[in-house]
């Protein structure tokens, strides 16, 4: 697998990563501990050296199933995890980047991922709280310690990445970006640009809708986070049908999946951007790291754009009280 590298960072990753959140959360049940060290290594034997995680994924034990997992590899990957949130009896109840807390969560994370030091360290969300200089300064102080070695935002509106780049360089941003939530284009990617922050789309395949596999009449776990996305009713599911049909006719014709042709395009669009794809099947990450070997001609692009311009999706991608909670 090719690589890239994060904006001017140096941070030199593999151009697909892998997001670790649904062995563990988010999307049903967690999967058995040993399968989702399998499916991690198998991740690593396909040249996959970039790995996404959080102390909020359970919370705590995906970073501890990635600590296990990865520890064999340590030299050859690249772990992002967050800190941000806090938690009581393993419910989050809020946001907290005070400085202290911010330091506990790093050495406890790097407990858990069997570390010396955290490759990529981001704050999961904005805390309005806390002014976002103390946290960047936090973060450059952790990285003059040796136990940060790069500093990354999720979820940031435009004010605060300039902000926090400011005081310690931004290496990445991570937020939701496919050909289903094309926010980013209007305002974050021009200033990533600028600034020279490396893009980490999670969520590429529209939270697995745009695998073509997801219709109206499909029954979510109830522990599954897309039961309270808007975007997810079945309503809204029906309507948004018309974009997966088209896009699986587009594929047929390239001889790919559509979730390989939604990965390709989000490739496709910055030299800097590293899309960080889930799953806990091992055929699905074999499809996804195979979306790597599809070039996208500049026709095609302009067919997906015409396309996608056509169409409307129906339906918001976070619940009102998380949406909240992005874009500040």
């Amino acid at each position: 697998m090719n690589t890239r590298t994060l904006g001017t960072s140096g941070l030199r990753v593999s151009e697909l990563g892998l997001g670790c959140m649904g062995l563990s959360f988010g999307y049903g049940p967690a999967v058995d501990t040993q399968a989702g060290i399998a499916l991690v290594r198998a991740a690593v034997e396909r040249g996959v050296t970039f790995f996404d995680t959080a102390e909020a994924y359970g919370p705590y034990v995906n970073e501890e199933l990635l600590g296990e997992a990865l520890a064999p590899f340590r030299d050859r990957v690249v772990i992002a995890t967050k800190f941000g949130f806090k938690f009581d009896n393993g419910k989050s109840v809020g946001l907290d980047s005070r400085p202290a807390h911010i330091r506990e969560v790093a050495e406890a994370s790097l407990k858990r991922l069997r570390v010396d030091t955290l490759d990529l360290f981001y704050q999961h969300r904005v805390d309005p709280e806390v002014p976002i200089e103390d946290v960047a300064g936090t973060v450059k102080d952790l990285i003059a310690e040796g136990k940060v070695k790069h500093f990354g935002l999720s979820e940031a509106g435009v004010r605060t990445i300039r902000r926090a780049h400011a005081v310690q360089p931004v290496t990445a941003l991570q937020s939701e970006y496919s050909l289903w939530w094309r926010e980013p284009e209007r305002e974050v990617l021009p200033i990533l640009e600028e600034l020279g922050i490396g893009f980490v789309p999670f969520s590429p395949l529209g939270k697995g809708f745009l695998t073509g596999t997801i219709t109206a009449n499909t029954t979510f776990d109830s522990t599954d986070f897309r039961n309270v996305v808007p975007r997810f009713t079945a309503d809204n599911r029906k309507a948004n049908q018309l974009f997966v049909d088209w896009l699986m006719a587009f594929a047929g014709r390239k001889q790919a999946t559509p979730a390989q042709i939604a990965l390709a395009w989000v490739l496709a669009q910055r030299p800097w951007i590293v899309p960080i794809p889930g799953t806990t099947k091992l055929s699905r990450l074999d499809e996804n790291v195979a979306a790597t070997d599809i070039t996208l001609t500049a026709d095609d692009l302009r067919e997906i754009d015409d396309a996608a311009a056509r169409i409307e999706v129906r339906g918001e991608r976070y619940p009102e009280q998380l949406a909240t909670m992005v874009g500040r």
